[in-house]
């Protein structure tokens, strides 16, 4: 069937795209020109050319769209309680690699199409071209096991229809900015007014009920017990409460407009300290008792996530920490805990296994465009070369927004590198970040031609992605 097809079209045919219902063939082939949808038989709701007897169409919207509608393994699903994990994918091209590293891995769940609304902005993309490209990657790999596509990091109910409307099922709702940081050490009296000024009756609670659910109460969880005392329980109300309550209002616009099946992910691992088991207690209670159901939570753990490197922190307190949070998900659940700024994390992936199991979701993201970068460099220097001359330059203005700590001076300058040493600037702490953080404006300066030799050299861009989520996803089989 493959040979007869590239005689018809005199393309080279994906192997794994080639797909038989009821009579007509569809795959994904390629030529001088790019990528091309190809269909052989009659069918009707796609654009294209007539060449004899096969369509050849472009992969636009409408074409991802109506594909869709006749391959249903291409359409994003609900995950459920799986063992899961995000591949964010900056410029459009990494599901593939993504695929392969699964397939050699097994046992994981994938979410394929994932990016937040920060990096949509940052490169350009709408969460109609996130979720099509990475239609086009799993049509590429015939990968046909369930793949979600996560609404990542939505703060508001736009974002959310925008993603409703390009069919994502997996939202990940982000109340940051209705966390009150300064609750976390704050005296007492000051807790007092910030718990009374709460919004009680949008909250549907009131001062008495509240402090009559927890003060003098035992929660027992597995092998330990939670109390509240009165400042303890102030903070985290203080704090959590109208972050919950936008989580709230997230959720039930969801539920009324979605249409479809959806998964909610609630995130408050972007606050400025880390979400103590006590904490994490009253934020799942307090979502119980207004209704929201979500799949998984992603707290913010104790220790340093910063972007595209390994946890920083106390491995022992780490443990004792996570492994509260993974018994106060089972016994409030079960849902899953949420690794966010997971990528790279080698240290703590074997800790999280062994306590989590199967509830446990991994969010990457950036890793994988610094494996682009990897493969820019091993194929086209002078272009990573003049990538790496510009993150140099823009890194001070561009790291505002992350939490990283790379020190310039420890980043080499291009030009005291022979070409056999630049793929090792990807190995530094500091190379790394530098690159991480400055995506945006590296892409808007050279992303044409940083995809153009992508796709020039696409099998050395997806062996680095395999070789580089292997070792993500291995610790969790």
């Amino acid at each position: 069937m493959i040979g007869q097809l590239e005689r018809l079209t005199g393309l080279a045919v994906y192997p794994r795209s080639v797909a038989q219902v009821n009579g007509v063939t569809f795959f994904l082939a390629r030529g001088s020109q790019g990528k091309v949808l190809g269909i052989l038989g009659g069918v009707a709701g796609f654009e294209g050319e007539q060449r004899g007897e096969v369509l050849l169409g472009p992969l636009t919207p409408a074409n991802a769209a109506a594909l869709r509608g006749k391959l249903p393994w291409l359409r994003s699903q609900t995950l459920g309680l799986q063992k899961s994990a995000g591949c964010g994918d900056r410029l459009g091209l990494a599901t593939p690699g993504h695929i392969r590293a699964l397939r050699r891995v097994g046992g994981i769940a994938p979410i394929l199409a994932q990016q937040s609304m920060r990096e949509n902005a940052r490169t350009g993309r709408t969460p109609q071209q996130v979720m099509d490209d990475a239609t086009w990657g799993v049509f590429q790999e015939g990968w046909r096991e369930p793949w979600g596509a996560d609404a990542d990091h939505l703060k508001t109910t736009g974002d959310i229809d925008l993603c409703v409307a390009a069919g994502y099922t997996f939202y990940t709702v982000d109340p940051r900015d209705h966390v009150d940081n300064a609750a976390h050490a704050a005296p007492l009296d000051a807790l007092r007014d910030k718990f009374r000024a709460l919004p009680w009756a949008d909250l549907e609670d009131a001062p008495d009920d509240l402090r009559a659910r927890y003060l003098g109460c035992r929660f027992p969880v597995e092998t330990f017990t939670l109390e509240f005392e009165e400042t303890a329980l102030l903070r985290a109300a203080a704090k959590y409460d109208r972050a919950i309550l936008h989580a709230a209002r997230m959720y039930r616009h969801l539920a009324a407009g979605s249409g479809r099946a959806f998964e909610l992910e609630v995130s408050v691992d972007e606050t400025e300290t880390p979400t103590s088991p006590l904490e994490h207690h009253f934020i799942a209670s307090e979502l119980k008792r207004l209704g929201v159901r979500w799949v998984s939570l992603a707290p913010r753990f104790v220790g340093r996530f910063e972007k595209g490197v390994d946890y920083i922190g106390d491995l022992d307190e780490f443990e004792a920490e996570f492994a509260r949070h993974a018994a106060i998900a089972r016994v409030l659940g079960p849902y899953k805990l949420s690794l966010h700024s997971g990528s790279d994390k080698f240290s703590i992936y074997p800790i999280v296994a062994r306590h989590a199991g199967d509830l446990v979701h991994l969010k990457t993201a950036g890793t994988s465009y610094l494996e682009a970068l990897r493969a820019i460099a091993g194929t086209n220097p002078a272009l990573f070369r003049d990538i790496l001359a510009f993150a140099r330059q823009r890194y001070d203005e561009d790291k505002a927004t992350y939490h990283v700590s790379a020190d310039l001076a420890k980043v080499p300058s291009p030009d005291m590198l022979a070409d056999s040493e630049l793929t090792g600037v990807l190995d530094l702490f500091d190379g790394r970040q530098v690159l991480h953080v400055t995506f945006g404006s590296v892409l808007e300066r050279f992303g044409p031609c940083l995809k153009e030799v992508l796709a020039a050299h696409e099998e050395a861009h997806y062996a680095a992605l395999e070789t580089h989520f292997v070792k993500h996803l291995a610790p969790f089989t």
